[in-house]
């Protein structure tokens, strides 16, 4: 556990990548094995994980970005996405993929079905919500499990969904982009590397109740 602590102080939101390092595939392998192990709200998964390697498309998503260069100079760029629809027909995918796993038939799941029903039968928004939500559980996962491999990572909301999804023609592949993550290796003039990581201390953000 002090190791995980030490990676968690030595991780920061990069803001300059070394363009000339590149993960190597085993070790990203392992990232998106992470990142697919990532908990989430009656483990139905509402996500994909767009790995973007073509170059061409990722300079132009800079201007997607306003202006920022990790998007283009990091090794990996990862957009977490969520599904453009999400009804009956999901949630069977998801509970297909149970029984095919577990052996199990759909009839046992039926009332497995009919809870998280009640959670997607609701406005296009709310769903949305629900999704983004589940989607920020495996980015903060996705940003362990770099720490712990000293791989360095910058999610970023700053960017237009609609450009962003347009650019990687998105639309076609029935997903919504929600937020961004390059990977890599943090640059020596990165200036933000050396500064001291800023966090409320224990007894200000923790409330223990005995």
């Amino acid at each position: 556990m002090s190791n995980l602590v030490e990676s968690l102080k030595w991780r920061y939101a990069c803001k300059e990548f070394d363009s000339s390092k590149e993960i190597p595939k085993d070790e990203f392998n392992q990232i998106l094995e992470g990142l697919v192990l990532t908990a989430s709200s009656y483990g139905a998964q509402p996500w994909e994980f767009v790995v973007v390697k073509n170059k061409d498309l990722r300079e132009k998503l800079v201007g997607a970005c306003y202006s920022q260069a990790q998007v283009k100079d990091a090794s990996h760029l990862i957009v977490m996405c969520r599904p453009s629809v999400i009804d009956e027909a999901f949630l069977d995918g998801y509970i297909a993929n149970i029984c095919q796993v577990r052996g199990q038939e759909p009839t046992e799941l039926a009332g497995l079905k009919a809870m998280i029903m009640h959670t997607i039968n609701k406005t296009d928004a709310q769903k949305a919500a629900w999704a983004k939500n589940q989607i920020y559980i495996a980015l903060g996962n996705l940003l362990t499990i770099c720490a712990s491999m000293e791989i360095d990572t910058c999610p970023m909301e700053g960017f237009v969904p609609s450009k962003v999804d347009e650019i990687l023609g998105l639309e076609a592949m029935g997903l919504k982009s929600v937020v961004l993550c390059p990977l890599g290796y943090r640059a020596l003039e990165d200036k933000y590397s050396s500064l001291k990581k800023v966090r409320q201390n224990l007894d200000r953000v923790v409330r223990i109740i005995e």
